[in-house]
């Protein structure tokens, strides 16, 4: 009997074994089912939400021993007692750390973020850059430690989309699918950094996906509860920022004021925005003309931080000390007006300066200290229709920072969701629908798709520009022994006009060439080393590029609306 019930037992093992082999080949030839698909989503929310949690504890373990204080919601208090040498040293090391990683480890010197996994959704089946994103988030894990001026939002966002490429890559997702697996694990990273599950998968769908389809929404919100999940088994059901006492508006009268506010929040935005670009411009410029290695540029950015730290040790870190001030109105008008302009310049030496670390975060601070100005303004000018400083201060933390990220949905769940004051709707909605509707014009619609566009990548546009670049050349062309090729002796008189395409180019490439000469095909060619003759591949034809290009848009479409 024992025999027998051994057998048993061993054969149900096998059978069990051999089950699970068989599921996974399915899984990896197939794709997984929607059942399988939330499995998946939820492993990946667990996945990404521990990673979220150790990256923030790893900013506070490095930055407190960089530092020397535990107490880091007062860092810059603290580091308001320390030596000038440290606050000078501390961040050039970081710096010096972080140029040699990106160097080694990234083909441009450049630290991936949010604008990469949006690039990634839109043109690469929901992958990013594997090697480049682990050297990112280290990298940025030194310059928040060390005192850089940026948030944490941007790297642990990539380093999701790290975690859901090796995903998809393992299981042999198809486009579909690697975007909403980018997706759910945006959405736990979001949710598990700020404790904000609404806001983590609502962000997900209006800045990484860009739409809100059905069939991505339940695998997202699962992925987003469960990083949020870890992140209150360590922290606990906590607000990031706890206001004083309740805000509330005191009269309808005061709903023009917010509208105001929005349209400041706005130019202010596009001000942090288009300084940031400034400063990267320049450092770029500088960096060329003066033969700057790529390496030593996050250090000189490190060292003018030092230096500026010296004096207003404020501009330290994430800013979430200066961000309570403000939202509890400890802060003077002077203080405000001059913190702002700081932080701005702090934050365009950062970023300029390649040292990684995301804009979210500082968009909030200059939004709380831009609210806290404009109400104490409006407080002193009409206080008898004014209710508190810390109302505008709130609302202009959210209209900022929905004008820099282009999110006016989860930007505004996420403030309430951060503070834990659901009352002020009204306030929050009107200054973050006019910030927005304002920065939208004078930039492309966002920091992140306005970063995609200074590298020639349309995605701010829509499919319509951006699925060009994704629809290669050889895929449409007719090669030369087709038989409804293009007559080769056309083609040579063409290529020796110089109207020809190379074979690795894109239809992005192609399309102006039939838009200006009107020709029904034109010649794709493999250019030859020095000296040599092209080889002629084959014609792409106009009619096979429309197709193309239609069947691309028809296929997103159906992806947006299913």
């Amino acid at each position: 009997m024992a025999k027998s019930v051994g057998s048993f037992l061993r054969e149900s093992a096998q059978d069990a074994a051999k089950t699970c082999r068989g599921g996974w080949r399915v899984l990896v030839d197939k794709g997984p089912s929607q059942f399988q698909f939330w499995l998946i989503a939820l492993a990946i929310g667990i996945g990404a939400g521990f990673g979220a949690l150790a990256f923030r504890k790893a900013i506070h373990w490095l930055q407190s021993t960089l530092y020397g204080t535990e107490d880091l919601t007062h860092l810059h208090s603290f580091a308001g007692t320390l030596s000038w040498y440290w606050l000078l040293l501390i961040p050039m090391g970081g710096g010096l750390a972080v140029g040699l990683i990106l160097h080694f480890f990234t083909p441009d010197g450049r630290a991936r973020s949010v604008a990469d996994v949006i690039q990634g959704a839109a043109l690469y089946e929901g992958r990013v850059e594997r090697k480049a994103g682990v050297a990112s988030a280290l990298a940025s894990l030194i310059t928040l430690a060390s005192g850089g001026s940026t948030g944490r939002e941007g790297p642990v966002v990539h380093m999701a989309g790290v975690l859901a490429s090796w995903v998809s890559d393992r299981i042999n997702a198809s486009g579909i699918t690697g975007r909403d697996l980018l997706g759910c694990a945006v959405a736990a990273a979001v949710s598990a950094s700020f404790n904000a599950p609404i806001a983590g998968a609502l962000f997900a769908l209006e800045v990484v996906l860009r739409h809100f389809a059905v069939h991505a929404f339940a695998p997202i919100v699962i992925a987003s509860v469960a990083g949020t999940v870890i992140s209150r088994l360590e922290f606990g059901d906590v607000t990031e920022f706890t206001l004083p006492t309740a805000t509330a508006l005191q009269f309808y009268q005061e709903l023009p004021a917010f509208l105001l506010l929005g349209g400041v929040c706005g130019f202010v935005a596009v001000a942090l925005m288009w300084t940031i670009f400034w400063a990267d411009d320049v450092a770029s410029h500088m960096q060329q003309d003066w033969s700057i290695p790529r390496w030593l540029r996050p250090v000189i950015a490190g060292t003018m931080l030092g230096g500026l730290a010296i004096w207003f040790p404020h501009i330290i870190g994430v800013g979430y000390e200066t961000i309570s001030a403000a939202l509890t109105g400890q802060l003077v008008l002077y203080e405000a007006v001059v913190f702002t302009i700081l932080k701005v310049i702090a934050v365009s030496i950062t970023m300029g300066g390649r040292m990684g670390g995301g804009v979210f975060s500082p968009a909030l601070m200059v939004g709380a200290l831009t609210g806290l100005a404009f109400g104490l303004i409006a407080t002193a000018i009409f206080p008898d229709v004014s209710g508190t400083t810390t109302l505008y201060a709130l609302a202009g933390l959210g209209a900022v920072a929905a004008a820099v990220l282009g999110a006016p949905i989860s930007t505004t769940l996420i403030v309430f969701e951060m503070t834990g004051d659901w009352q002020t709707g009204l306030a929050v909605m009107v200054a973050v629908s006019i910030s927005t509707a304002l920065s939208s014009r004078l930039v492309d619609q966002s920091f992140f798709l306005s970063q995609l566009e200074r590298r020639g990548v349309h995605i701010a546009a829509g499919p319509q520009a951006y699925l060009l670049a994704i629809c290669s050349v050889a895929s449409v062309m007719r090669r030369t022994d087709d038989a409804r090729a293009a007559p080769e002796d056309r083609c040579w008189e063409m290529v020796s006009e110089g109207s020809y395409v190379d074979g690795n180019a894109t239809l992005e490439s192609v399309m102006p060439m039939f838009e200006t000469s009107g020709a029904a095909f034109v010649p794709v060619v493999t250019l030859g080393g020095e000296g040599q003759p092209p080889e002629l591949l084959g014609a792409v034809f106009h009619v096979d590029a429309l197709r193309a290009f239609n069947k691309a848009l028809a296929a997103t479409a159906a992806e947006e609306h299913s």
